[in-house]
């Protein structure tokens, strides 16, 4: 429906168009219109011819507009299939009177109409119409004033539609569907190579026809369109031969467009000329004729024909014709070949020239296209051989580079544009290029498509050679068998045909063009030919070809210039071999070319090392230079010089080239493990040649001496390499090398010995020991081990034989190195050497060279880690033995050390045993009970080793488990006992960790052998050995000499005598032992015998601890401590054991040390630290006697470092490190439930260290205090009765500083008081209430140290334990807490021991001026902070709470601030001055607490104890105000005109203030004693809740101020007067100004 819409536009357009000028085509297309409506398709618009003619009535008219659109609307209806055949002449007719217009729109709208008709159903069918539309494109091309648009257009028409016919001339006859050919020009890869490949790929249409099948049978009749297409072809060969067509109707048509589309025809319409004869026919008659007439030289072209490109389009065709349908027209291709090959001797213009070297060129590069002119031409006794003409012309071409005048510019050249084609890139020149330029540029042109040429024959003899070994014509160089006499595969016979015919000519030119070049890109593809037609050669057996270009590669590979040519870095081409033959002083030069070179050698040798054969003698000769290169210090590799282009590297910047070329030269002769057996004798036959030959030239002293022996080496190393690397298969050559020894040097000789052997066991022929057991047969089993026996002894003996028939140490060295290789690599193979290997390594470890008896342990560690599941039972004893010589050597400690660590992994492998193995006490194994112990890992390193359990099961079955297990141990025991301290440690250490990793494998036997024969015994003499050592101080080893006097090293002071370093052993058996008891102490208690041993190592441990050293000391006590916390949480541990301990340690802690210093103070830590983490983890097995025992060892390590360190806290002021301690582990000493009755003795025996009650404490009137002195017995922990008096002295009493200032230091106190709140604070409710009494009198001693040492902290301490005790007290009482329901006699006894406390402070030490000079203002601020707290948990926590405190002891703590309140007023005038100001507010605070007590509000929850208080300290409060009003009026009196003091001033405006704020309880204010005439106004006042009775008490006093001089007091004493007078209800004052009034006067 869109093209009809469109359709119908078109029309109105053209309706619109013709409307004024031509109303006929108005008519016609409005009339259209109307048909075209009741049209649905482009079918139906075909069958009616109104709609088409409208159109074409349109064009007639010839007007640019109407036939634009005319012809636009015949394109659309055309390209629909909206136009009947039969309407095609018409349309033709149209269109060419179309063409004849003038305009160029006009032409090119017709140009696209003919293209759009060749497209469509309306293709031209016979002669009339096809010429006619043909000739429409022709006279627009062939027209003079068309314009180029129009031309180029109608000759891309034309082109298009020739190709369109023969595609109809293609499926009218029938043909192979496809374009074969290539199409135009082959375009240039960036290598010969690729361009020979891709001629591969594009050529492969051809393959099956040309070279399979034949050419196809013929066929003489044509279909219409078939003769159609050779009619037009035959005009077109008329018209590119100068003449006219006919047939087309044209005269006249450039020729090198007709041979254009000619050219075009021929490469993409293969098919057609070979299956239809009259196409072939007119080939061969028209178009060769044609071809062959154009390519003549012999006379002067003129005109078109002599213009490059058309001589360009006749040599593409020409080539076309040679590569496409040289099978089917062999004449004319060779006439063709012939001419070409003409032209490059002639003396042509150079382009043309090239045009046909490029012809050429691309020939050699098509390796399908060369092959199929071999075989016609060269491989046909009657034609010409034109590949090896075309060959020799293009090497004639190469040869003329040394005629040149300009040769060096020219090869420059050359190499650049290899160089360019290498990066991609196009090579040109300059634009403003010389003449002389552009003709060397031309030259080497010429040049380069020559040798690109012979390249590309290079590459396809290769690339056939590979299709022929593909197919199976040819054997791979690598193939096992030998070759056949003769090939006779077809395209195997064509190799070699093409190999014999053309080696010599393209060796001679590839050698003469890389000599001259220098130019990377150039040298790596000539290279590359080398290689690839070397490789070829070698493929079909071609021995003289092969030959002869290897040595012409060997020329270029090693330069050993002469002594004139020694500054020239250019190798001469023509340079011999027996240049090589200089001194080696001289110097050697590797130029890149030289490398590469080698490289590519490399490459040929390692394809072709199974057919090289005698040519090896070529290869080796180079090699054997190289290396003398290799090695020469003179030999350098150079870089091209600055005018070539500089080559790119493609080794790593690491790598330099002789490191790579050295590479090669060694896996060449690696890879002869690749090589058939024939082609590794021919190898060895070289090298033996070589060698025989440098022999003989060595004999004669000459300057090439050094040389010769040199190759000599360089032949003996790689005959070793050979055999090394083919020992697998080493007896077919085996003779012949035995008869070329070449024993040189003793080095080489070992190394040959070493590679010898080393291959020997590495071949397949050798055997594992395991896989000839596992044979079936019995008989077959022995025969093989027999001769493994015999092969293996006659291979490792002769080791053995070496070591022991010598004395020199180098050859000893070398047998012992040969040794430890062949334990590296083929140890596992070994089996019936072993006896005779230990027992070498045996004696070498008595040796007293140390480089002897380094690689001797070498060996002997690679057993011990790689070895031991190859060695036979009986080795392993001696292997221990081996072991133990070694670390008993005094030759070299470090190899002791080690050797001690591989007795660790001999009880590893042993270890193995014990788990296979049955165990007699299988049931009470230690296995058993040590999973019990909840799956505890053990310490300890992992070591690996290299064995399988299940393969060696029935191996280790065999083998005596036990003994060689306390054979080791033995071992270790002895090294124990060793003179040097890290070797016996080392010993000690492996011992016990050896227990502990494997002691679950051990029988209850096995372990009290252990433990009585070696565990034991090693601390014993441990012990001995510690006791009995030298103390003198020993010199460190001599490092030499310094002014003539002897230079030690220097040793630490804790190791500098034998005593401490036997110390250090036995510190470290105590840790193995410890070790082993933490791990298996629950197996151990099991033993019949533990428990003597347990007493003497207990007996041990307290004489280490009262004896020893220090660090024996802790070690020991970490002994027991270790075993103890290990298994009493879990249980395992029993009673005596724990009480046995606990024992040493008492024991330990009343005996006197013998080291002096802090050692006992570290020593005591330990064992409190100890006995803490003991009653933590065995705290559920404590009872009454045992904790009584703990803290009477805890009292007694308290007195005793009060008695060691008595002048300790005053000197340094810390508490001393025992007591440190203390108070570190007082806290995990909590009594456990079921024990809680020890919370007294805890607490008991920690208070007595607090301050005693000796130091009688005052009251605030200086008298004594007696009822403080009471003293009371308590039971101590061990049962004695002790009173406070007869505890340890006080801390500071043996101080002389303290006895004379009298201020006792109390540090330690200081830190106890925290700690013993804390615990009292956890204790039991029933315990904490029995306690607290003496915990309240306690901490109030410690409150009272402040006027006696007010710079300690321990009042303060006192003061913040007390406020947390009595908030703890009060919170639980007011919270109804259970644990508060005791008995009340037990209640009233800790309130009158709380209200003890707060008066004798508060009165006695709080708010006075107290002596310091070194308290700072911070300080006293926090001083006096601390005060107010305490008076703020008393006022507002305690008195204002609901406790149960006797009536008694209210009274006394509002008496108690009272008093505190009364320091200000009670001073005389006179002295008031001289209070200081904390105390005057101390006063004032006391003073505010009462007031506070007194008040009354609706917010206050009102209680029964709340009522007393208030009822108490009401009257002392209007007591204590009447006093204070009315002493400030005695001193105002008595001071007359004198101002008052402040504080009293500011203490009686205090009161006035708080008097008038101050509102009563009704309850409170009963007891007040009023007069009775005033309780009528107070009960008519009773509604208001603001009840100031107490300033009717007050009222005298008042009175009596309103005189004062001070006019703030009379003001005040106002408002109070104003206050009773409204209590009275005597005056009218609002509220409001009441308030207001008291607000001004606050």
């Amino acid at each position: 429906m869109a093209f009809m819409a469109v359709l119908e536009s078109d029309l109105r357009a053209l309706s619109a168009e013709a409307r004024r000028r031509y109303p006929a085509v108005k008519d016609g297309a409005e009339h259209a219109i109307l048909k075209l409506r009741s049209l649905s398709s482009p079918s139906e618009i075909a069958h009616n011819e109104d709609i088409l003619r409208i159109f074409l009535m349109a064009c007639e008219v010839r007007t640019v507009k109407l036939s634009v659109i005319g012809l636009s609307c015949l394109q659309k209806l055309i390209s629909h299939d909206a136009v009947l055949p039969s309407a095609l002449r018409e349309i033709l007719a149209t269109l060419k009177n179309h063409a004849e217009m003038a305009d160029e729109g006009v032409q090119l709208k017709t140009l696209q109409t003919i293209s759009i008709i060749f497209q469509s159903r309306l293709h031209p069918e016979n002669e009339d119409t096809m010429s006619q539309a043909l000739g429409i494109c022709l006279r627009l091309l062939e027209n003079t004033r068309s314009s180029d648009s129009v031309r180029n257009t109608a000759a891309a028409t034309f082109r298009q539609a020739v190709a369109l016919i023969f595609d109809r001339v293609v499926l009218a006859e029938s043909l192979p569907a496809g374009k074969f050919g290539f199409g135009g020009q082959l375009s240039r890869t960036s290598s010969v190579t690729g361009d020979v490949n891709r001629g591969i790929n594009l050529s492969d249409s051809l393959d099956c026809e040309s070279i399979s099948g034949g050419p196809p049978s013929m066929r003489g009749t044509l279909t219409e369109t078939g003769r159609l297409g050779l009619r037009l072809l035959e005009d077109l060969t008329s018209l590119a031969a100068g003449g006219s067509a006919a047939w087309l109707r044209v005269n006249i048509l450039p020729r090198t467009f007709a041979l254009d589309i000619i050219e075009f025809i021929l490469s993409n319409y293969v098919a057609v000329f070979r299956i239809l004869l009259p196409y072939e026919q007119a080939l061969r008659r028209q178009i060769c004729s044609l071809l062959m007439t154009s390519l003549r030289t012999n006379a002067e072209l003129e005109g078109e024909a002599g213009e490059p490109i058309f001589r360009r389009l006749v040599l593409r065709s020409v080539a076309h014709i040679i590569r496409l349908y040289s099978s089917s027209l062999i004449t004319e291709c060779e006439v063709f070949l012939s001419m070409l090959l003409k032209v490059t001797f002639l003396d042509l213009p150079l382009w043309h020239r090239i045009l046909v070297l490029e012809i050429l060129r691309g020939f050699c590069v098509e390796a399908r296209t060369l092959r199929i002119l071999f075989q016609n031409f060269d491989m046909h006794p009657k034609n010409t051989n034109v590949v090896e003409g075309m060959v020799k012309a293009l090497a004639r071409v190469v040869s003329s580079v040394q005629v040149q005048e300009s040769s060096e510019e020219s090869l420059a050249a050359v190499a650049g544009m290899f160089s360019s084609k290498a990066k991609g890139i196009e090579w040109s020149l300059d634009n403003d290029a010389s003449n002389a330029a552009v003709l060397v540029a031309s030259e080497a042109h010429a040049i380069t498509l020559a040798v690109e040429g012979l390249l590309g024959v290079v590459f396809t003899v290769a690339t056939l050679t590979d299709e022929a070994m593909d197919v199976g014509e040819l054997e791979s160089p690598r193939c096992d068998s030998d070759p056949p006499a003769k090939w006779t595969g077809k395209t195997a016979v064509l190799c070699i045909s093409m190999v014999d015919s053309l080696w010599l000519t393209i060796l001679d030119a590839l050698s003469l063009i890389l000599s001259r070049s220098q130019g990377e890109a150039i040298v790596l593809e000539i290279l590359k030919g080398y290689q690839a037609f070397t490789q070829a050669c070698g493929i079909l057996r071609a021995v003289e070809p092969l030959n002869s270009f290897l040595a012409s590669l060997c020329k270029f590979t090693i330069n050993f210039p002469a002594e004139t040519e020694r500054k020239s870095a250019l190798p001469s081409p023509a340079s011999k071999r027996s240049e090589l033959s200089v001194e080696q002083r001289e110097s050697i030069v590797l130029t890149p070319k030289n490398v590469q070179a080698l490289r590519t050698l490399f490459n040929i040798a390692h394809r072709l090392h199974n057919v090289l054969g005698p040519s090896w003698v070529l290869v080796l000769e180079t090699l054997a230079a190289l290396d003398r290169a290799i090695n020469s210090p003179h030999a350098t590799a150079q870089e091209v010089s600055t005018p070539v282009q500089k080559f790119t590297r493609e080794l790593s910047a690491q790598y330099s080239d002789f490191n790579i070329l050295s590479s090669l030269n060694s896996q060449l002769f690696e890879s002869s493990a690749l090589m058939h057996i024939s082609a590794v004798k021919s190898l060895l036959s070289a090298l033996c040649q070589l060698s025989h030959q440098c022999m003989s030239a060595s004999s004669v002293l000459g300057p090439t001496a050094s040389q010769k022996i040199g190759s000599i080496s360089f032949s003996v190393e790689r005959i070793i390499s050979i055999i090394v690397n083919n020992a697998h298969r080493v007896e077919p050559f085996w003779d012949q090398l035995a008869d070329n020894p070449n024993p040189h040097l003793k080095n080489m000789a070992l190394d040959a010995l070493d590679q010898s052997i080393s291959a020997v066991l590495g071949s397949d022929q050798f055997h594992d020991y395991k896989q000839s057991k596992s044979l079936e047969n019995p008989e077959k089993m022995e025969v093989t081990l027999d001769k493994l026996r015999s092969l293996e002894i006659s291979v490792i003996s002769p080791l053995k034989v070496l070591y022991f028939s010598t004395q020199s140490v180098d050859v000893r060295v070398g047998s012992l190195k040969i040794l430890l290789h062949v334990l590296e690599r083929h140890g596992e193979k070994l089996h019936y050497s072993w006896s005779n290997i230990l027992e070498m390594l045996r004696y070498v470890a008595d040796a007293s060279e140390k480089d002897l008896v380094t690689l001797g342990f070498q060996n002997l560690r690679v057993i011990m880690n790689d070895g031991l599941s190859t060695l036979p039972a009986e080795c392993l004893q001696v292997c221990i033995d081996v072991t133990g010589a070694y670390s008993a050597q005094k030759t070299e400690l470090n190899i002791s050390l080690t050797a001690v660590g591989l007795l660790w992994t001999m009880t590893d492998f042993i270890a193995k045993g014990l788990v296979n193995g049955p165990l007699e006490e299988n049931e009470t194994g230690v296995g058993s009970i040590v999973k019990q112990v909840d799956s505890e890992k053990m310490e300890g390193e992992t070591h690996s080793i290299s064995y399988n359990v299940r393969e060696h099961a029935s191996y280790i079955d065999d083998i005596d488990c036990e003994r060689l297990l306390f054979s080791v141990f033995s071992l270790l025991q002895n090294l124990g006992a060793d003179e040097r301290p890290e070797v016996r440690n080392s010993a000690v250490r492996t011992l016990f960790q050896t227990l502990g990793t494997h002691g679950q494998k051990l029988s209850e036997s096995m372990w009290e052998e252990c433990l009585w024969n070696y565990v034991f015994p090693t601390l014993d003499r441990a012990s001995h050995m510690a006791a009995t050592s030298s103390k003198d101080e020993s010199r460190g080893k001599e490092l030499g000499t310094r002014g003539g006097k002897a230079v030690h090293m220097l040793i630490h002071h804790s190791r500098n005598t034998a005593q401490k370093q036997w110390d250090e052993t036995l510190v470290l058996v105590l840790g193995g032992i410890a070790r082993i008891l933490r791990l298996f102490f629950p197996f151990f208690k099991t033993l019949s015998n533990f428990w003597s041993g347990w007493e003497s190592l207990l007996q041990f441990v307290e004489n280490s601890i009262v004896n020893g050293s220090k660090e024996v000391a802790l070690a020991a006590i970490n002994c027991l401590q270790t075993t103890v916390t290990s298994h009493s949480l879990k249980g395992h541990m029993p009673m005596p054991y724990l009480i046995s301990v606990i024992d040493v340690y008492e024991l330990v802690l009343k005996k006197p040390s013998n080291y002096g210093g802090s050692a006992p103070d570290k020593v005591k830590q330990e064992i409190l630290h100890g006995l803490g983490e003991l009653y933590v983890q065995a705290q559920g097995l404590f009872n009454n006697v045992m904790y009584t025992q703990l803290i009477a060892i805890v009292d007694l390590s308290v007195k005793q470092a009060m008695l060691t360190n008595d002048n300790f806290e005053t000197e340094f002021g810390n508490v001393p490190p025992v007591l440190r301690t203390i108070l570190e582990i007082l806290p995990l000493l909590r009594p456990t439930e079921h024990i809680s009755s020890m919370w007294l003795v805890l607490l008991r025996e920690f208070l007595q260290y607090l301050p005693r009650p000796d130091s009688h404490m005052q009251n605030e009137d200086g008298k004594i205090d007696q009822s403080r002195d009471s003293q009371t017995n308590h039971e101590a922990p061990n049962g004695t009765t002790i009173t406070p008096n007869k505890v340890a002295v006080s801390p500071g009493s043996g101080s002389t500083a303290a006895t004379n200032s009298r201020i006792p230091s109390y540090i330690f106190a200081e830190k106890l008081v925290p700690v013993l709140v804390d615990l009292f604070l956890q204790a039991p409710a029933l315990e904490k209430y029995i306690i607290y009494p003496e915990i309240i009198q306690s901490l109030g001693r410690c409150m009272t140290t402040r006027r006696d040492n007010p710079d300690s902290a321990l009042w303060r301490l006192g003061v913040q334990a007390f406020n947390r005790i009595v908030v703890d007290y009060v919170s639980k009482l007011t919270n109804g807490d259970p644990e508060t329901t005791m008995n009340k006699p037990a209640k009233t006894r800790i309130w009158k021991e709380m209200a003890d406390v707060y008066e004798i402070f508060l009165v006695g030490y709080c708010g006075r001026a107290l002596p310091s000079n070194s308290l700072s203002s911070v300080v006293l601020e926090a001083d006096e902070s601390l005060e107010m707290s305490i008076l703020d948990i008393l006022g507002d926590k305690v008195l204002k709470s609901p406790i149960d405190a006797p009536t008694e002891v209210l009274q006394r703590l509002v008496s108690t601030l009272d008093r505190c309140a009364s320091r200000t007023c009670s001073l005389p005038v006179e002295t008031v001055e001289l209070m200081p100001p904390h105390c005057s507010r101390f006063s004032l605070t006391c003073l505010q607490k009462l007031f506070s007590l007194s008040s009354y509000s609706h917010e206050v929850d009102w209680n029964t104890t709340r009522s007393e208080v208030s009822k108490t300290s009401i009257t002392v409060l209007v007591t204590r105000c009447d006093y204070i009003l009315s002493r400030f009026l005695a001193d105002e009196i008595g001071l007359g005109e004198y101002p008052l003091p402040k504080a009293r001033l500011e203490e009686s405006i205090f009161v006035l203030q708080e008097l008038a704020r101050l509102l009563v309880h009704p309850e409170a204010a009963s007891v007040l004693s009023l007069k009775p005439r005033l309780g009528s106004a107070i009960e008519e006042n009773k509604e208001n809740d603001e009840n100031r009775s107490h300033l009717f008490v007050l009222l005298p006093s008042f009175c009596e101020l309103v005189t004062s001089r001070e006019l703030r007091i009379r003001e005040l004493v106002r408002i109070l007067l104003r206050l009773i007078a409204r209590e009275l209800a005597l005056e009218k004052l609002s509220l409001a100004e009441n308030n207001s009034s008291i607000r001004r006067h606050p």
